[in-house]
């Protein structure tokens, strides 16, 4: 399920909650406050699985760059070797050589930082939801903490 439906449950049983006369507490239903935290506890993995596939999609992209690089790389190379041969035209052909492996090379590294900017947009985006995320289960358990000290009776002293 995703995190976020699950948020806006949480926040909608929130809503729906019968509110304490002249405070700002309200009461929750505790089995379906509960429910919902153990559903994020199971989402938040596969939140988690979602980044790791990520960086294994980096992974794939940089050696597919990689790989595209070196073929590239090596047909510049062969193509620059064919042109050697030729008299006429071999200050041209070690010219262009090295704008295909130049090229070649900007290409790669261009691609990588590409793929190294997605990983780091989606990773800093998944840790900031797992923040908020957080932040918001910590403020429901104090929530829920605090309207059962206050519900909790003071058992009164009895004096000798």
């Amino acid at each position: 399920m995703d995190i976020l439906h699950l948020i806006d449950r949480l926040e909608e049983l929130f809503n729906q909650s019968k509110p304490f006369p002249l405070t700002r507490n309200v009461m929750v239903d505790e089995d379906k406050m509960l429910d919902i935290i153990d559903q994020m506890r199971i989402a938040i993995p596969e939140e988690v699985k979602k980044a790791q596939q990520i960086l294994v999609q980096k992974d794939r992209v940089m050696a597919q760059a990689q790989e595209e690089a070196n073929r590239t790389i090596d047909l510049a190379r062969q193509k620059a070797d064919d042109l050697v041969h030729r008299d006429m035209i071999v200050v041209e052909a070690q010219r262009r050589a090295e704008q295909i492996v130049s090229q070649a090379r900007a290409d790669a590294e261009a691609t990588r930082r590409e793929a190294d900017d997605y990983v780091v947009d989606a990773l800093t985006h998944l840790q900031n939801e797992l923040e908020r995320l957080s932040n918001q289960v910590r403020n429901g358990i104090h929530t829920v903490e605090e309207d059962q000290a206050r519900r909790t009776p003071v058992q009164p002293q009895i004096e000798k």
